[in-house]
């Protein structure tokens, strides 16, 4: 049995930097916070700031205080103890903390039922940094912590393909992917030319082929000293998931409330926008990344294969792309989280766009930086994520696929048979 008159790894001991004694006075109270404080070990610092709202306001003022703190894992828990009070002097402490290069942003993640009604509302906190692509332009980049998932579509899970299996277990590691898709606006700055059909600059850029996507991540990593890339196929479904395990992020089902998507083929009904909305119109998914079911298809960087087994791009000997997410014009069973469809690399139509990856792992020194405050703020954004919690049940609305089977059926013939210009008024499927 523990002797309670022992000192504990956490507690400061007078006697400056001396070994302990069995039997020593353990200074407690809030200077024995403020020493824990002072500690080099992350771990003793955190657990003193939360002890340290025990102690009124003299408590409340050193949680402020590590909000300056030298790292940013202590930061961001300093941060989640303060964000939630309501006392004017907290409130005005978190709204204007500001950690080393990333921003926090407060999110409202949405759960619906099979009937497509908001069953559960949750506040989130989402951590991004900002580019500047010159000119007014920016780029907003969501740090996404790393985790094992889930890949691809249990069998019992409706309105699936076959090209989603076998489900398996894929580990990631932490990365950052853009906030929304890559709108006219940032394509325009990084490329000089904008070639979409549905302007608006917040819209996301279409009529880009896997080509235009991957000299645009070049371009783009020129340009900011990073490494951009797209996203591997398990990096985006990881990212599209964000911890949940049901068809969409969203639950059971969509809505046009939640998502810009064909509805008329669904049991949920809603105006069908017919063409690109501007990226942000609708709900966030719990990373803080939008729009990643519906408004326009991303491209992946993986080439094409039937199966999958890690968080790696696929390089197959295939000329065959891979996109995700769904459109504006899809229906929403192919607007889920493991739904994935082929188009050849210079394929480009108004429903084909693409969101960047940053690639940690092959960093210039800016990445690394990065690197550092993402792994040292992974744990406390799992802190975030129990605080807020939340279940999902697993049944699902069947829809009908009129999308994207026909590429199974047709993998062998030349698929400019089969593709349409949807500016003639047909689709290409």
């Amino acid at each position: 049995m523990n002797n309670p008159q022992q000192p504990r790894e956490y507690d400061a001991v007078l006697g400056g930097n001396n070994p302990s004694m069995e039997g020593a006075a353990v200074l407690g109270g809030i200077e024995g916070v403020k020493l824990r404080l002072q500690n080099p070990d992350l771990k003793v610092r955190i657990a003193a700031l939360e002890q340290a709202l025990n102690y009124g306001e003299q408590g409340l003022d050193l949680v402020i205080a590590g909000l300056k703190d030298g790292f940013l894992k202590v930061q961001l828990q300093a941060y989640s103890l303060l964000i939630n009070r309501t006392d004017i002097k907290a409130k005005q402490a978190s709204s204007n903390f500001n950690p080393q290069g990333l921003k926090l942003e407060q999110i409202e993640v949405v759960t619906v039922n099979k009937s497509g009604e908001i069953i559960q509302r949750q506040p989130r906190v989402a951590r991004y940094f900002i580019e500047d692509l010159g000119n007014g332009v920016t780029l907003k980049m969501a740090a996404i912590p790393g985790g094992t998932f889930m890949m691809g579509s249990p069998e019992n899970e409706a309105g699936r393909y076959d090209k989603e299996s076998p489900q398996h277990q894929v580990s990631i590691s932490s990365f950052f992917m853009g906030k929304y898709p890559v709108t006219q606006a940032q394509y325009q700055a990084v490329m000089g030319n904008n070639p979409s059909r549905f302007k608006g600059s917040q819209r996301p850029v279409e009529k880009v082929s896997w080509n235009d996507a991957v000299i645009f991540c070049q371009k783009l990593s020129q340009k900011t000293g990073k490494n951009y890339k797209l996203p591997s196929e398990a990096q985006w479904e990881y990212a599209c998931r964000a911890e949940t395990t049901t068809p969409f992020h969203f639950g059971e089902t969509i809505t046009t409330d939640l998502v810009n998507y064909d509805p008329y083929p669904s049991a949920r009904k809603g105006e069908w926008c017919q063409q690109t909305t501007n990226v942000g119109s609708f709900p966030p998914n719990a990373f803080g990344l939008y729009d990643m079911h519906g408004n326009v298809r991303e491209w992946c960087e993986d080439s094409w294969h039937d199966n999958y087994i890690n968080g790696n791009t696929w390089n197959a000997q295939t000329n065959a792309k891979v996109l995700r997410g769904g459109s504006w014009y899809s229906i929403a069973r192919d607007c889920r989280s493991a739904d994935r469809i082929r188009h050849l690399p210079n394929y480009r139509r108004n429903h084909c766009g693409f969101r960047v990856f940053l690639c940690l792992s092959e960093s210039t020194q800016e990445n690394r930086q990065l690197e550092v405050q993402i792994k040292q703020s992974d744990e406390t954004e799992k802190r975030w994520q129990e605080i807020y919690d939340y279940d999902y049940e697993d049944n699902y609305i069947d829809d009908y696929d009129y999308e994207d089977s026909y590429m199974d059926e047709y993998e062998d013939i030349d698929q400019e048979i089969y593709d349409y210009d949807y500016e003639d008024d047909d689709y290409d499927r």
